[in-house]
């Protein structure tokens, strides 16, 4: 099981990654990071994509599934419900993918990707496979 230095490099082996961090979106804190960031400072996008990590799994709506037989009904999973976000910008994708951890899962996977040269469905996929192996110590 891969620690988060070991992901972060699986992460940049992704076609079009230009850099990826761990983040405890309680704290703002980037708990590893590689590759370049959007606004040449890691710690100050960790805190900026931690507020929209946290706005996204805090909002009721995205806790609660829709039911048959009336209203919505809530999640019952542990952690966030919410498995990741996913920003558009004319240049790139960010992909902010939620960690559940033993403890209190207040952890995310972001990745920057090119637009041009990355596959969002395939970056995705990976995220998803890297956040259920990661070893938080």
């Amino acid at each position: 099981m891969p620690g988060i230095d070991e992901c972060l490099l699986e992460v940049m082996r992704l076609p079009g990654a230009r850099g990826a961090a761990v983040v405890d979106w309680t704290s703002g804190l980037a708990l590893g990071t590689i590759g370049d960031s959007p606004n040449g400072d890691h710690e100050a996008t960790a805190a900026e994509t931690a507020e929209v990590a946290r706005m996204a799994a805090e909002q009721p709506a995205f806790a609660l599934l829709p039911s048959q037989d009336g209203p919505a009904q809530p999640s019952g999973s542990p952690g966030t419900p919410v498995e990741d976000v996913i920003i558009t910008t004319r240049a790139g994708y960010h992909i902010l993918r939620f960690v559940e951890t033993a403890f209190d899962s207040s952890v995310f996977l972001h990745l920057w990707l090119d637009r041009t040269q990355g596959n969002l469905a395939l970056a995705r996929i990976r995220l998803g496979e890297m956040a259920e192996r990661m070893v938080l110590a």
